[in-house]
């Protein structure tokens, strides 16, 4: 059974919407993000960016968490931001070029994170839940959504199909041609059907937002602790989520590339290759692997295809029949020296939803010695192996939609 909740959001009003929002801070590059900066002052980039107000770019650690929390305070001060009298839910519309996606925004459960109602399918790192859970403290609010998914319900799909032949809260286009329409659930009796219908389902999976999710959980825990009248229904035992249905997730793959081959020679690196793999020489064929269990690697200027032999691989659990963790117990690890493929520097990894160009043009560069390419994970792989315990190789995965910051803010 999973619990969600309506909450208040903290949001901007219709007419500056498109000027307020924006995409994580990590997308923009420094001339970008300085010229958004400079030329919009309704930018949520001025809050996260809170030393710009001061020509100080470097701002950092409780300092620069503290001036977030100003610079927020200033955008409310200012009725730029204003919150909701009433608890609701928030129906949210994207719409690229190629994609549509309608999900719910709510408020989820830290209980359900800890008691595996909401599962993750990758580990975080122990320093990164700590430093962003210092900043949701120091805060006080999170103005980007974990991503949700759940089983398609017909239930929940009727109540926003009932919500999209209205006229939406928000509607605003930005200039990479997407499209974004945000409705406002705040009737009672709307609320309770999605609600109850959520009691229906069984398992949240996290698409994206690990890290979000734990911190929120480590920050519940401590607030807790702080608090002598703790009821367990504070704003802090819940954290901002986008629920949507599993056949609306898109999964790409991430490439990888390799700096050296660990002592071999390209001829002796395909040798080593031939214990687990038929290895077929495709020239300048710009090869996409076909099915499951299929690589692509790009090798000293010509490209390869690698069918695994599954005579000489076990298949244990679901975890050992997925893609990524073959190429890691079988090349990787193995061949390449490769144990930590979350921290060596001798990897990295691009997500690919095009085409294999990247695999040549990086290798090519002399920056790298090889690369490999595969299928995209599966939304069955994914919940086979998170609901048999398993975690999948970090970048597995690149999910979208990937949502923008402070549609809707969450308090607490």
């Amino acid at each position: 059974m999973a619990i969600v909740k309506p909450f208040k959001a903290v949001r901007t009003t219709r007419d500056k919407i498109a000027l307020v929002s924006t995409k994580s801070r990590e997308i923009y590059t420094p001339e970008m993000l300085s010229a958004k900066l400079d030329f919009n002052p309704y930018s949520f980039l001025h809050v996260i960016n809170p030393g710009y107000k001061y020509h100080k770019q470097d701002v950092s650690g409780d300092l620069r968490f503290k001036l977030v929390h100003n610079r927020y305070l200033e955008f409310k001060e200012n009725s730029i931001f204003i919150q909701d009298e009433t608890p609701a839910f928030y129906i949210y519309q994207k719409t690229t070029p190629t994609n549509s996606f309608c999900g719910i925004i709510s408020a989820t459960s830290v209980e359900d994170y800890e008691n595996n109602v909401i599962k993750k399918h990758e580990g975080t790192l122990q320093k990164r839940e700590l430093l962003f859970e210092n900043y949701l403290k120091n805060t006080g609010f999170n103005a980007e959504p974990v991503l949700l998914t759940y089983p398609d319900n017909n239930t929940i799909t009727n109540i926003i199909k009932k919500y999209q032949e209205t006229r939406a809260e928000f509607e605003f286009s930005t200039t990479d041609k997407d499209s974004h329409l945000l409705w406002i659930v705040n009737q009672q009796q709307d609320i309770d059907v999605i609600t109850e219908a959520f009691k229906e389902v069984e398992t949240l999976y996290i698409a994206d937002g690990h890290h979000r999710s734990t911190s929120s959980c480590l920050l519940a825990k401590n607030l807790a602790k702080e608090n002598p009248n703790h009821t367990g229904k504070e704003d802090y035992n819940f954290f901002m989520s986008y629920l949507l249905p599993e056949s609306q997730l898109s999964i790409y793959e991430f490439n990888r590339f390799i700096k050296d081959l660990n002592g071999y020679t390209p001829d002796e690196f395909l040798i080593e290759l031939d214990t687990y793999f038929r290895i077929e020489n495709r020239g300048q064929e710009l090869y996409k692997p076909s099915k499951k269990h299929h690589f692509c690697m790009y090798l000293n200027g010509e490209f390869y295809s690698l069918y695994l032999r599954e005579t000489n691989y076990k298949f244990t659990n679901s975890l050992s029949q997925l893609d990524a963790e073959i190429l890691y117990q079988t090349i990787l690890k193995p061949i390449l020296g490769i144990t930590d493929i979350r921290n060596d520097s001798k990897i990295i990894y691009s997500q690919n939803k095009s085409d294999n160009l990247e695999l040549k043009t990086k290798v090519d560069s002399g920056d790298f010695k090889v690369s490999f390419g595969m299928l995209p994970t599966s939304i069955k792989e994914l919940k086979s192996i998170v609901d048999n315990g398993f975690l999948m190789p970090p970048k597995t995965t690149y999910i979208e939609p990937k949502l923008r910051s402070a549609l809707t803010i969450y308090e607490f």
